[in-house]
This record gives structure tokens, sequence and C-alpha cells, in this order.
């Protein structure tokens, strides 16, 4: 007997949703911008410090791949070295995966060495970092802090591209914001010389006052042949910073082989869990 193709083409079907996440808009106070917020926690009880927290940039376009990642490892902490954490992505009103704000969130001030994106259109407005990482500070954070219990000593920001850039400037500035960055792919070359002088500031300042922070600067093996050098830019900073590992300043620069700008994604992701996440931190 033939299948009823009618009756196959009529399966009652459902959304697919991540599970234990919910999403949510919030109006900053500072610039009465937007963000879409995409929260994922752990199963369970939370351990008597509170779970760890990973705030991530790009939430439109790589959440999934992290809550995922944090929901299937972290069954087992001592055969993945991940522990369970609470996963805040900071994302936009946009069904793409990635919206035009973030260059102005992203960037501490506008670019003078570029006047067009890759594909030749306008660059959109710029320089809005510092008022995005007040909005994390002050408004962000205390809202998740009121819903969820979690560990202020184990606070992580992750953010690739432009958001490694973001990531770099908030640890020059305020490193006390968190206690592991994640820059991917950084784009050092968009503010090179403004970053280069908050990172002298920070190596001021931190010789007088010594911090906890370890920082992880992930790039793709294939980015090194790309005219922006910010590959060899990554590598030199973290040598730069090791040399303040006395003063608490811990800094890892991984190359990942045959991967690109975009590729090197997912497995940085799983790569910045371990190194954030580990169970004997």
């Amino acid at each position: 007997m033939k299948p009823n193709i009618t009756t196959l083409n009529h399966i009652s079907r459902r959304r697919v949703d991540i599970p234990r996440a919910e999403q949510w808009m919030m109006r900053s106070r500072t610039e009465n911008r937007t963000y879409r917020l995409i929260v994922a926690q752990p199963e369970g009880a939370p351990p008597p410090s509170g779970f760890p927290v990973i705030y991530l940039l790009d939430g439109n376009s790589v959440f999934g791949t992290m809550a995922e990642a944090v929901r299937l490892q972290c069954r087992r902490p001592d055969k993945t070295g991940v522990v369970p954490a609470i996963i805040v992505g900071i994302g936009y009103e946009t069904d793409g995966p990635y919206a035009p704000d973030r260059f102005y969130d992203y960037t501490p001030v506008p670019t003078t060495e570029y006047r067009h994106k890759s594909d030749g259109t306008a660059l959109p407005e710029q320089g809005g970092a510092a008022a995005f990482l007040q909005f994390i500070e002050e408004e962000l954070k205390p809202q998740i802090e009121s819903e969820f219990q979690i560990d202020r000593n184990r606070q992580t920001i992750f953010g690739h591209s432009l958001g490694g850039l973001f990531t770099l400037y908030a640890l020059f500035t305020k490193p006390g914001a968190f206690q592991y960055y994640i820059a991917g792919s950084p784009s050092i070359h968009w503010n090179k010389q403004y970053l280069l002088e908050q990172e002298q500031k920070f190596t001021a300042r931190v010789k007088e006052e010594p911090v906890n922070v370890q920082l992880l600067l992930g790039v793709g093996e294939l980015e090194k042949s790309h005219v922006s050098r910010n590959c060899d830019s990554a590598r030199e900073l973290s040598e730069r910073l090791t040399a303040l590992s006395s003063r608490g300043v811990g800094a890892v620069y991984k190359e990942f082989e045959d991967e690109g700008h975009v590729s090197v994604l997912p497995i940085l992701i799983s790569r910045a869990l371990r190194f954030a996440l580990n169970p004997e931190k």
C-alpha cells in the first residue's frame, strides 16, 4: 500500500526552541537604545556562590551555538572542563545575524582609516562603546543579578570581530568589570592607535594596582593573510600583556587551523568555555 502523501504533508509541527532560554527587550536609559536580551540558564540549583555568567555580544548570531555548547558540555564538568553557566546574549531587533547598531556600540571612537564597509556601502554611526559599557555595567548586570543567582567573581565577556574590539576596550578601560575576556578575531585595525593608548594607560594602572583578569585572543589561521594584519596585532598584544603576569594579567593567543574569520566562531566558543568555566578555577 502506498503511503498517504496528503497525511504525511500535514503532520503536526511546532517550533524548535532552545531549552531553558527566554528573551525580552530592554531599552537603555543612557541613550534610549533597544536591545534584545536572550538568556539561557542551567538545569538544577545553583552552587552556593551562584552560576558563572557569560555576557555574549552579537547575541543574534551566536547565542544558540554557545547555549547549546554549554548545555551539552556542562553535564560532566569532570570530563569536559566546563561547569554550568548562565549565558546572556545581547542582540538587536533584527531577524538577521547582525545589525548596523553594532558599529556604534562596539567602537570606542569613529575610525579614521575607513570610509566604507567591505560591500562598498557607507559606514553606520560609530563611537558609542563608552555608553554601551555603561549600559552593561549599570543597567544590564543589575537586571540579570536581580533575576538569577550568579557568581560575581566569575563573569565573562565574549565578543568577535568588532565585538572583539569592544572586549579589549572594556578590558583596558574597566578591567574590574569581568574576570574573563574573550576577544575573537578582534578588529584592532579599526581603532588601532586609540586602542594602543588605552593599553598603555591600562599597563601603567596595573603596575600600580594589580588586577585579576584573563584574556583569550582567538583567531582563524586563514585570517593571517588579511591586509589588516589583525592576527599579528593580536599575537603581539598577547606577548605584551604576558609581561604583566605578576600584576594579575593572563593572556593567551590561539590560532585555529584551517579556520577563517567567521568559521572560527564555533571552535572558539568551545575553547572559550574551557577557558572561562573550568571547574578547577
